[in-house]
């Protein structure tokens, strides 16, 4: 029997969108020198390696990011419990939507997303470092 979707992806990034705050590449230009935020990458290694990454962004994969968060989960990472307003990209902005509201959900703040994601990034000339390790 075929599955019968009844939220797909669209609707699930116009609910996170709606919800969620963006930043712009112009302003994360100035702030990845800004202490008071974290830049949290949400692509998967083979995309870190194949096209660097924002310099001093942690290393995220989308798939561990709630168990990070989670300060009661054995796979909780410091980075999460910090002081710092949390900016999450990827590479077109569509994971980094959801990843923002549902660490928002979690109780993670502030956070928001990068507009455009690392692709935009990239286009507009921001600095790019080579993944560490």
């Amino acid at each position: 029997m075929p599955q019968t979707i009844t939220k797909g992806v669209k609707t699930l990034l116009e609910e996170a969108n709606a919800v969620i705050d963006t930043m712009s590449i112009d302003t994360a230009k100035t702030a990845i020198h800004d202490d008071a935020y974290a830049f949290i990458d949400l692509r998967d290694i083979r995309e870190l390696q194949a096209s660097g990454m924002i310099p001093g962004a942690f290393s995220c994969p989308r798939g561990m990011l709630e168990f990070w968060i989670d300060p009661d989960s054995p796979y909780h990472k410091p980075v999460f419990n910090q002081d710092k307003t949390y900016v999450f990209y990827c590479a077109s902005a569509w994971r980094s939507a959801l990843a923002a509201k549902a660490a928002m959900e979690m109780g993670l703040g502030p956070v928001m997303h990068l507009e455009g994601g690392f692709t935009a990034w990239s286009k507009a000339g921001g600095e790019i470092a080579q993944r560490d390790g």
